[in-house]
């Protein structure tokens, strides 16, 4: 079993023990289970994991952060289906929450997600210190400013024209905040973090980020619905701009080659700067992963 795999396994654990907490009505957590253990990617955990290895932080501070994020990006996939959002009745191959259960479940599984990060941090291993400043860190990422604020931006660019920096902004709110709150969460979590690793860090994740987005545009054209596991071409029927409509489909894989070439020569700056090259190595890994996914 690979390392990446390991840690999927481990998240998927964690995740279905915060997910069994008492109290819940059933049919709310029978809609927060769908929608967060119905398989993914897991990347956004495994860049908590990464990092923070990279940092040398203990792994059960890591579980929390991890457990978090993958809570907030649940939430924001549950909502961003909903009709009234970018109205999609697939996701990883199965009917999204407001289909399997009905819109009012659907937003609040998607609002009880979210609280329940923050529930989890602040139960967490975590110090004091540590729990603020994550805290802190994943609601701004996932606030106004950062992925909600992306996501209204995304909104309001419908049928609109942007050009590539409008469009590159607008994703590092959307998607790139939240992967930067992994990235940097997870290294939060060592008992001390050298400016210049941090620096690094936050580097990598903004160009991690882009390059992600820059992907998923490209897989909406070139991969079926079976492989997306959701419709094939949805943005380009929704009138959104993407990066293939406006730079053309070679100059877009160009580009994500660039920002994968400039993740990892963050990496290299980390190198000589971390006790831990084992965390390193996997967010290599992961970076690879991206670019090179079919889904």
């Amino acid at each position: 079993m690979s390392k990446l795999t390991d840690l999927q396994a481990r998240i998927e654990a964690v995740l279905a023990e915060h997910l069994s907490r008492p109290g819940i009505p059933d049919r709310l957590r029978a809609a927060m289970k769908y929608s967060t253990l119905s398989g993914g990617k897991r990347i956004r955990a495994i860049l908590v994991y990464a990092a923070g290895t990279a940092a040398s932080a203990k792994i059960e501070r890591l579980d929390a952060v991890a457990a978090a994020i993958e809570c907030v990006h649940a939430y924001s996939l549950i909502h961003d289906d909903l009709p009234a959002m970018d109205d999609d009745d697939l996701r990883r191959g199965q009917p999204t929450s407001h289909i399997q259960f009905d819109e009012a479940t659907a937003i609040l599984a998607g609002d009880a997600l979210q609280t329940l990060a923050f529930e989890i941090l602040a139960e967490s291993e975590l110090s004091d210190q540590q729990a603020r400043q994550i805290t802190l860190l994943l609601a701004r990422s996932a606030g106004a400013a950062g992925m909600v604020g992306g996501q209204m931006i995304d909104i309001l660019a419908t049928e609109q024209e942007l050009n590539q920096l409008e469009l590159e902004n607008m994703h590092r709110c959307k998607t790139g905040a939240l992967i930067n709150a992994a990235v940097i969460g997870g290294a939060l979590c060592a008992d001390s973090l050298d400016e210049r690793v941090r620096t690094a860090l936050e580097k990598y994740a903004a160009n991690l980020g882009l390059a992600f987005q820059v992907i998923d545009d490209i897989l909406d054209i070139e991969s079926t619905t079976e492989q997306l596991g959701k419709p094939n071409g949805s943005d380009t029927a929704a009138g959104k701009v993407t990066f293939p409509q406006l730079l053309g489909l070679t100059e877009s894989k160009q580009f994500a080659q660039k920002l994968y070439h400039d993740a990892m020569e963050s990496l290299q700056l980390i190198g000589d700067n971390t006790e831990s090259p084992i965390g390193v190595r996997l967010l290599s890994d992961i970076a690879e992963r991206v670019v090179t996914r079919t889904h």
